[in-house]
């Protein structure tokens, strides 16, 4: 199909089709309503940075700034259709695929960012034995920890070939996928409390440095709100993504349905 001036086409890929989170896999998706299996909201942001980077490239992954609220679900195999539209303070960004707007977002570039202090934000292990999710171990004011791990060449080019990144930039300057560092919210929920089918409704993102193949990245998260909207049960988080344990590479405000309305009915 032809694509429109200001748009990127992307063929989506579910990322987590063997993940523990079985909103991703079709069977456990389709009792609670979907077609099928959910492709990652972090994958569907990936798909969304490819506008801002293509605008403002380097600039962007070191200091840009990025929000994205999904709406209804992008399915693997389906076609996803990202626009862009300039704006005042930058883009408005949005996804369609099968004839529906799946997310939407923007993306900006400020003159400068300034990081947090790493002290403002508690660094602890990722829980050993994790507890349910539940009103008590995702109460406010809890400290969520993701541990180090280093982002190898291998897991770098294989996330590029997973979200159909076309962008030549990350190959040329060894540049981590901004993808990659917003997963950091998922992995401070899924490493800390033991959770059932559960969504990533949106995020907002500010970039604070360029992460870079070869880091290690962890997370220090703190639950900021934990409360109930329309039966669901939603969880809101903030992140710092630090690099080799010195270096702040993103401020992430991150927000899950942790347990689905429909998951007594399933």
């Amino acid at each position: 199909m032809a694509v429109p001036p200001n748009t990127y086409s992307v063929l989506a890929y579910n990322t987590a089709g063997a993940s523990e989170n079985k909103i991703h896999d079709d069977a456990v998706a389709q009792r609670f309503g979907f077609a099928g299996g959910l492709v990652p909201g972090v994958e569907v942001y990936a798909y969304m940075t490819h506008m801002p980077v293509e605008r403002w490239g380097r600039a962007w992954l070191a200091r840009g700034t990025a929000e994205c609220r999904f709406r209804n679900p992008v399915y693997d195999g389906e076609t996803a259709i990202v626009s862009a539209r300039d704006t005042p303070s930058g883009l408005d960004i949005d996804v369609e695929s099968r004839g529906v707007v799946c997310a939407i977002g923007k993306a900006g570039l400020p003159p400068a960012a300034t990081a947090p202090s790493l002290g403002s934000f508690a660094r602890v292990p990722e829980c050993a034995t994790r507890p349910a999710a539940d009103e008590t171990s995702l109460a406010p004011g809890t400290w969520l920890g993701v541990e180090p791990f280093v982002v190898t060449a291998e897991m770098a080019a294989q996330y590029l070939r997973d979200v159909r990144e076309s962008a030549a930039i990350y190959d040329r300057e060894d540049l981590l996928h901004p993808g990659i560092v917003l997963r950091l919210g998922n992995f401070a929920l899924m490493r800390n409390v033991v959770l059932g089918p559960w969504i990533h409704v949106g995020s907002e993102v500010q970039h604070l440095a360029a992460a870079r193949v070869g880091n290690a990245l962890d997370a220090r998260a703190r639950v900021v709100a934990n409360y109930e909207h329309k039966g669901h049960r939603f969880v809101a988080l903030e992140v710092l993504v630090v690099a080799d344990e010195v270096t702040p590479v993103a401020l992430v405000n991150h927000l899950a349905i942790y347990r689905p309305r429909q998951t007594d009915a399933v």
